[in-house]
């Protein structure tokens, strides 16, 4: 019923002074060990037939990343956001490398500025799967719908603006450096 630390805390209360080392192996011989339990979602994704059409500003916003390089080859990572109701563009945030945590800043510091979104439509990246993210959104009240893997047209808002970035900028310009990719892009 327990697993081997609480069995140790208990030894020790009860005046048994033992390593727990020795507390972990004897416990695993007597074959006691219990299955981890995998830990609840905070935010869950929504289900398919429960999605509705933004109604307004800060509603919906559809995340994705584009991946181009600079002109020394350096590859580029660039995170786009679109309000899928105004079709405005609140972040275009070129880096050389996006881990959870960016994620997470350039979206607090972007939703301090226009406001938090009710929903955010995200593919299944290992950004947007993070824990970063999750408790983000589970604090700000965000809820993350996951896309379906390999259907892109779930967040298709997101996808046709990346079509139309690549070949109206991406694909028109020149970076020379980061700095310089995000004069032009802005």
């Amino acid at each position: 019923r327990y697993g081997y630390r609480r069995v140790h805390v208990l030894l020790e209360r009860e005046g048994w002074g033992t390593n727990i080392k020795r507390t972990y192996r004897i416990y695993r011989d007597l074959g006691l060990q219990l299955r981890n339990k995998t830990p609840k979602r905070r935010v869950k994704a929504k289900l398919r037939e429960d999605r509705q059409k933004a109604v307004g500003p800060n509603d919906v916003w559809a995340m994705d990343f584009v991946h181009d390089q600079l002109a020394t080859g350096k590859k580029l990572r660039v995170l786009t956001v679109v309000d899928t109701f105004s079709r405005y563009v609140p972040v275009l945030d070129p880096r050389h490398s996006y881990r959870g945590e960016d994620v997470v800043q350039t979206l607090e510091r972007v939703c301090r500025q226009v406001g938090y979104p009710k929903t955010i439509r995200v593919d299944q990246g290992t950004e947007f799967v993070s824990r970063d993210l999750d408790l983000w959104a589970y604090a700000k009240g965000v809820i993350l719908d996951f896309s379906r893997p390999g259907k892109p047209t779930d967040n298709a808002f997101i996808e046709a603006f990346n079509g139309r970035f690549r070949a109206e900028c991406l694909n028109q310009h020149w970076f020379l450096t980061l700095a310089d990719a995000r004069e032009k892009m802005e």
